[in-house]
């Protein structure tokens, strides 16, 4: 309250009128120790009237209140001690705008909270799955996913805490893979800048083509069931020479000086066919300076190609992982004798893993468990095709070598 007394004056001296509801505000705030901006200019003889009537309705309360008497509380009120002034009339309005204060705001928003949990508690009742694929060890639910990799790990990831058998349902359960991001936006492509005498405008574009071709190559639909890679191609500069011929040559007619996998990721669909729709990537791009008027772009990634028989409803699950590094170039056109647009392929290597190695059909092969050993004995290393932490260079490719796991 204002710390400056109000002039004298009569009872009946005129005075502004205030409703009841007004007057009544302003002398149950100054009670409860509430601000007002100035006291209300009221005849004295009404103020202690209604001041009167307030005592004896707060009594009344107290005393009905559970615990009453003395030193009671009504139930819900609350100081306000911060805040604007409520404005003249705001107990009247309509229930949904009240200005009250925080113990009712608490009380209704504690009914809200508890509507919500008993319908959650229904919906988990029904369907008990929806809460137990969540815990470790629970019903296949997807584990928290990796952050983006940035750099070749240190070391091989270690046995998921989710075991079991893969499923047509789960695909991924018991692998590395169930925390690996999905399909393209699993290829991240790293912030542009400008490099080698090329504008950012033109590494962001090279960096972009290159996700073009490593989506088209492995990831799309079409290519993975064998039909031509027409987008992968339409990346690659025709004025490399040879590329482009040899690599239509190994689509055409593939054998063992001629394959497409070492570029394209193909199975047999008469075979096999996609365990569903998902595919899981881990890997990284970056950029690397070249020549004047040359940006590098190298990437490396891994692919997890869950699959089933096509022609089989036992419902087992194979997986096979396809590890890709390749480094992409874009030239300036007006310093290098190339095709303005696209990029030549400086140099790709390939690693497949669970797939017949003495087939060389342009397809890649998954073993499944059932069939028992098949193709040519393993002789070479043993590889574990999660390992990242290692880089692939394409000098350990000959030979048959044994999974660790799939």
């Amino acid at each position: 309250m204002s710390t400056v007394p109000p002039p004298d004056r009569s009872d009946d001296d005129p005075a502004p009128s205030l409703s009841d509801e007004q007057l009544e505000s302003f002398l149950r705030e100054a009670a409860e120790g509430g601000h007002a901006p100035s006291a209300p200019k009221e005849p004295s003889a009404r103020a202690r009237m209604v001041a009167r009537r307030l005592r004896e309705e707060d009594e009344a309360a107290r005393r009905a209140a559970p615990g009453g008497g003395r030193g009671g509380r009504v139930p819900g009120r609350k100081r306000k001690e911060q805040g604007p002034p409520a404005p003249p009339g705001w107990r009247t309005g309509p229930a949904g705008q009240e200005s009250k204060g925080g113990g009712s705001r608490r009380r209704r928003w504690g009914a809200v909270v508890g509507v919500l949990v008993l319908a959650a508690l229904a919906v988990v009742a029904v369907r008990p799955s929806l809460l137990l694929d969540r815990l470790p060890g629970g019903g296949g639910g997807a584990e928290q996913p990796l952050a983006a990799e940035n750099a070749l790990p240190t070391g091989a990831p270690g046995d998921p805490a989710r075991s079991g058998r893969a499923t047509r349902e789960h695909p991924f359960r018991g692998s590395p893979a169930e925390r690996w991001a999905e399909g393209a936006d699993a290829i991240e492509v790293p912030a542009a800048k400008a490099l080698s005498g090329m504008s950012e405008k033109d590494v962001a574009f090279a960096l972009r083509r290159t996700k073009d071709l490593l989506v088209a190559a492995n990831l799309d639909p079409g290519v993975l069931r064998g039909e031509q890679p027409d987008e992968a191609l339409a990346v690659l500069d025709p004025k490399q020479p040879e590329l482009l011929p040899e690599l239509r040559r190994s689509l055409r007619a593939p054998d063992e000086e001629h394959d497409p996998l070492r570029l394209f990721t193909r199975f047999d669909p008469d075979e096999v066919r996609p365990a569903g729709d998902v595919v899981k990537v881990r890997g990284h791009m970056a950029l690397a300076a070249g020549e004047p008027g040359v940006v590098k772009v190298n990437a490396d990634y891994t692919f997890v190609y869950p699959l089933v028989r096509a022609d089989g409803d036992d419902g087992e699950v194979s997986r096979t992982i396809v590890r890709r590094v390749l480094t992409l170039t874009l030239n300036d056109p007006a310093r290098w004798d190339v095709t303005e647009g696209k990029l030549l392929l400086e140099k790709y290597f390939s690693e497949h893993n669970n797939t017949d190695c003495d087939i060389d059909d342009g397809y890649l092969h998954p073993a499944f468990a059932a069939d028992g050993p098949s193709g040519e004995r393993p002789t070479g290393p043993t590889v574990d095709p999660y390992d990242r932490s290692q880089p692939l260079t394409g000098a350990d490719s000959e030979g048959c070598g044994r999974v660790t796991r799939t």
